[in-house]
């Protein structure tokens, strides 16, 4: 901070394990990467290179590499993942993200049906050689998930290896765990955070008001994702109780 304000919560170092924000990248250049992590990378570690831009964006290997030279972790979207499943090509897959130089993998089954049990065989391969990001959740209107089937398939896919799991919004943030006003299944996300490990859990919250929500609900170091490249900051100063919306939650 540029001034030892008291009262303001502290946030873990990086690398960081909670806290941690996801940053999503639906296809900057590079100079927008470098711009980017010139001015937010402290305060982001992992960035998503989002849907399947990453076999569309130009110098991609390129934008990678700045962003981890920033000490940021990108990884290729979960859409992309069932691209190739859809195609019965995991072994490509795994190729094209080694080949791409990228530590971290994303497994979902947001849109592409994939039987639960394979879905975890996918995690616990993938798991062997990266950092594995596991999203719970469907992108499709009208296809129901219990409370129960939520909370089941994030601690299968916990033991089956994945370092966090993601709990699906879509980008557009009314999805999942969201209603479709943008406001949180309050029901859902208590269930879950009483059954899972909330360091275990990284929340997809793309809108101000579900961050706010969820800052006052699990405190400034929950793990937030499908955060705009200039919404990183933004959402810093909720963490820190530097914005109106929770000015006065941290103080004595």
């Amino acid at each position: 901070m540029n001034f030892n304000l008291p009262f303001v919560p502290e946030r873990p170092a990086q690398p960081r394990q909670s806290g941690v924000t996801m940053m999503m990248d639906k296809g900057l250049s590079l100079r927008e990467a470098e711009n980017f992590c010139e001015v937010s990378a402290e305060y982001t570690d992992i960035v998503k290179l989002g849907f399947g831009t990453g076999l569309l964006t130009p110098k991609f290997k390129e934008k990678i590499k700045i962003y981890q030279q920033a000490g940021l972790r990108p990884y290729f979207g979960g859409t992309m993942f069932e691209a190739f499943i859809a195609r019965n090509m995991f072994d490509d897959y795994r190729r094209f993200i080694t080949d791409a130089g990228v530590e971290y993998a994303e497994v979902s089954d947001g849109v592409l049906p994939i039987e639960h049990g394979k879905k975890c065989e996918y995690i616990n391969m993938l798991s062997k050689d990266f950092v594995v990001l596991s999203e719970v959740g469907t992108k499709l209107k009208g296809k129901e998930i219990t409370n129960d089937e939520w909370v089941s398939w994030m601690l299968s896919e916990l033991e089956a290896g994945a370092w966090k799991v993601i709990a699906e919004a879509r980008e557009s943030g009314n999805m999942g765990i969201y209603n479709d006003d943008g406001s949180a299944n309050s029901e859902l996300v208590l269930d879950i955070r009483n059954h899972v490990d909330p360091d275990k859990i990284l929340w997809e919250a793309p809108l101000k008001n579900q961050q706010v929500w969820f800052i006052k609900l699990l405190g400034p170091n929950v793990n937030l994702g499908n955060i705009a490249e200039n919404e990183v900051i933004p959402l810093e100063t909720l963490r820190r109780g530097l914005r109106g919306d929770t000015l006065l939650s941290f103080l004595p």
